[in-house]
């Protein structure tokens, strides 16, 4: 089941890292309007096709810290981790098919 958190620490952000299998960091502003437009595209996406992918939303203004941490420079970015490990970065123009194209195959290698 797809699960998502918000506001969230550091140190918890890499203990979810740590220890799921499948993890999205999605890191956004609200005045951000594709950061706005994509966030809705990315929860169909991932509850239609990859159930057990955990979400985290990072606010990049509110928790630039964070944001620093893993250079994140631009919003949206989107960092896929597979089993601990970075396995992608997307950021500004994100397209759904690009981000379900960089999922897939190592979530069915994991998951199913």
């Amino acid at each position: 089941m797809l699960t998502s958190m918000q506001n969230t620490s550091l140190k918890s952000i890499q203990n979810q890292i740590a220890i799921t299998p499948a993890l999205l960091l999605y890191f956004f502003s609200d005045r951000c309007a594709p950061c706005i437009s994509l966030r809705p595209k990315v929860e169909k996406l991932l509850s239609d096709k990859y159930p057990e992918m955990r979400l985290i939303y990072i606010d990049s203004e509110k928790q630039p810290e964070i944001a620093g941490h893993f250079g994140v420079f631009s919003n949206p970015t989107l960092l896929l981790y597979f089993d601990g490990h970075e396995h992608q970065r997307l950021s500004k123009y994100v397209a759904i098919p690009q981000l379900d194209a960089a999922i897939s195959r190592p979530y069915e290698l994991l998951i199913d």
